[in-house]
C-alpha cells in the first residue's frame, strides 16, 4: 500500500515539475509578483509621504511676536513674509495650486499671553492659521506649525488658543467641498470601476474561447463561412458588452452607497451635482475603451490556453497588473503631466478617471487615452485573428 502511495506521489510530482508553465505560475510567479508589486507600492508610499516636503511655502505672518521668530524659522522649506493678512489673501488660498499658509497673531501677543489668567473665564489670545488641505505643501506646513504652537502652548499652561472658531462662519481650512470630495472619490472610485469591469470580463471571457477549445466546439465554429477577423471582433465586442453591463451595475451600486460610506448626509455634500455632462461623457468613453482592451487582452490569453483552468492561471498575472494600476492614485499626488504616461493601457484610464473625479480633467490626456486604447484593441483583435488562423494554437492539447 505504501508502495502504491509513493507511486502516486511520484507521478503527481513528475506531472507538476514536468510542466514548466504550471511550475512557474504556481511556485515562482506568486512570490515574484508580490515582490515587484510591493516594491513599487513601497516606492509610491515613500513618494506620497514626502510629497510637498521640498516645495517652498510662503508663510505670511501678521503681527510677528519676538517669541515666535525662532519657532517659525525652524520650519523647513518656508519663506517668511511679515505682512497684514487681507481677505483677498485668504480668498486666494482657495486655489490649491498656491503654496501659502497665513498666520495672524493678536496685537502685542507676547504681552497678552504673559498676563493672561486661564482661570479668568475670558477668551485666550487666539492664533489664526489659514491653509488649504487640498494642497500638500500648504497642509504640510500647517501641521508642522500647529504641532509646534501646541507644544509651546503646553509649556505656557494653555495661555493662548489656536484656530478657535468664534462663529460657524469661520473656516481656517480654505479647501472647498468640491476639492475635498473630489480628493476622496479620485482615490477610490477609479480603482473600484476598473476592478468591477475586470471581474465581469473574468467571469465570461475564459469560457468563451478556452471553454470552446476544451469542449471541442471551436472546430465547428472555425469551419463556418465566417471570416476570422469577424469572429475575433464579434467575440471581443460581445464579451465587452456583457462585461460593461456588469461594470455599470457595480458602478450604480457604488454611487448609491457612496453617500453612506463617506457620511455625505452628515457633512452636507450633494453627491453627483458637482460633475458636468462632459465629465460623465468622458467617464463613459474611458470605461468603454478600457473594457474593450480588457476583453481583447483576456481573449488573447484565453486563446493561448489549453482549457478554462489554464486560462485562469494565465490571466492571474494580468489581473494583478490591472489591480496595481488601480492602486496608483493612492500613492501619487495629481496626475502625470507627460502625455507619454497616457499611452500605458489601464494606467491611462485610471489617471483620466482620477482627473475627472478631482475636477482636474484636461482634454489632451483624454484624447490620447482613447486613441491609445482603440489602437491596442485593434492590435489585440488582429492578434486574435492570427490565432484563429493557427491550427497549432486552436487545437493545442
Amino acid at each position: 500500500m505504501k508502495s502504491n502511495t509513493l507511486t502516486i506521489i511520484k507521478k503527481e510530482f513528475a506531472r507538476f515539475f514536468g510542466d514548466r508553465q504550471m511550475l512557474f505560475t504556481t511556485v515562482i510567479m506568486p512570490g515574484l509578483l508580490i515582490y515587484i508589486i510591493y516594491s513599487i507600492m513601497g516606492m509610491g508610499m515613500k513618494k506620497m509621504a514626502t510629497e510637498g516636503t521640498n516645495e517652498l511655502v510662503t508663510l505670511c505672518v501678521e503681527n510677528m511676536p519676538a517669541s515666535m521668530a525662532p519657532l517659525l524659522d525652524g520650519i523647513p522649506a518656508v519663506s517668511i513674509s511679515q505682512q497684514p493678512i487681507s481677505q483677498e489673501g485668504i480668498d486666494k488660498l482657495e486655489n490649491k495650486d498656491l503654496n501659502v499658509v497665513l498666520v495672524r497673531f493678536p496685537d502685542a501677543f507676547d504681552a497678552k499671553v504673559a498676563i493672561y489668567d486661564p482661570q479668568s473665564g475670558v477668551a485666550a489670545p487666539n492664533v489664526e492659521i489659514y491653509y488649504n488641505s487640498a494642497n500638500n505643501a500648504s497642509s504640510r506646513v500647517y501641521h508642522i506649525l500647529e504641532a509646534s504652537l501646541s507644544a509651546y502652548e503646553d509649556q505656557l499652561s494653555n495661555r493662548f488658543d489656536i484656530n478657535r472658531a468664534d462663529s460657524e462662519e469661520v473656516a481656517f481650512d480654505k479647501a472647498n467641498k468640491d476639492d475635498v470630495l473630489g480628493s476622496i472619490l479620485s482615490k477610490l472610485i477609479p480603482m473600484l470601476i476598473l476592478m468591477m469591469l475586470f471581474s465581469g470580463v473574468m467571469a465570461i471571457a475564459p469560457s468563451s474561447i478556452a471553454g470552446e477549445k476544451e469542449r471541442g466546439t471551436i472546430a465547428t465554429l472555425l469551419v463556418t463561412p465566417l471570416k476570422r477577423n469577424e469572429l475575433a471582433l464579434g467575440k471581443v465586442v460581445s464579451l465587452s458588452g456583457i462585461a460593461l453591463l456588469s461594470g455599470i451595475s457595480s458602478f450604480i451600486g457604488i454611487v448609491l452607497s457612496l453617500p453612506k460610506m463617506i457620511q455625505a448626509d452628515e457633512v452636507g455634500v450633494e453627491l453627483g451635482l458637482n460633475y458636468t455632462g462632459a465629465d460623465y461623457t468622458v467617464l463613459l468613453l474611458i470605461i468603454l475603451s478600457s473594457v474593450l482592451i480588457m476583453a481583447s487582452a483576456v481573449c488573447l490569453l484565453s486563446a493561448l490556453a489549453k482549457d478554462v483552468k489554464n486560462a485562469g492561471t494565465m490571466i492571474t498575472p494580468f489581473m494583478l497588473v490591472v489591480m496595481f494600476c488601480g492602486l496608483t492614485p493612492m500613492f501619487q499626488s495629481g496626475t502625470p503631466e507627460s502625455l507619454t504616461a497616457y499611452l500605458i493601457p489601464f494606467y491611462n484610464a485610471i489617471q483620466v478617471m482620477t482627473a475627472v473625479f478631482a475636477h482636474e480633467m484636461k482634454w489632451m490626456p483624454v484624447i490620447v487615452t482613447l486613441a491609445a486604447n482603440v489602437v491596442y484593441t485593434g492590435i489585440a483583435v488582429w492578434g486574435l485573428t492570427r490565432m484563429f488562423n493557427s491550427e497549432k494554437v486552436m487545437f493545442s492539447k
